[in-house]
C-alpha cells in the first residue's frame, strides 16, 4: 500500500461523505433560511418555530434520499473491499 493509495481512499471517502451529507444539509439550510425570513417578517422569535419545520424537513429528506444514500455507501464499501488484494500487493 503506497501513500498515494491512502490519499486516493481518503479522497474518495471525503467525496462520498459530502455526497451523503448534501441532501440533509441543503434541506436544513433552505428550510432554515425560509424560517428566518418568516421570523424576521413577522417578528416571531420562538425557538420551536425554527426547530420543528427543520426537523420535519430533514426527516423527509432522509426518507426520500435514504435508499440512494445506502446504495452509495454500500457501493463505496464494496469497491473498497474489492481493492484489498491490490492494496496488499497481491
Amino acid at each position: 500500500m503506497t501513500p498515494q493509495d491512502v490519499v486516493d481512499i481518503g479522497t474518495q471517502a471525503f467525496i462520498v461523505a459530502a455526497k451523503l451529507a448534501a441532501p440533509v444539509l441543503v434541506t436544513a439550510l433552505v428550510v432554515g433560511f425560509a424560517i428566518s425570513v418568516f421570523q424576521s417578517i413577522t417578528q416571531i422569535q420562538e425557538t420551536s418555530v425554527a426547530f420543528v419545520p427543520k426537523a420535519i424537513a430533514v426527516s423527509i429528506a432522509l426518507i426520500v434520499c435514504g435508499q440512494w444514500m445506502i446504495a452509495e455507501i454500500v457501493s463505496f464499501t464494496t469497491e473498497l473491499f474489492a481493492k484489498i488484494p491490490h492494496l496488499l500487493g497481491g
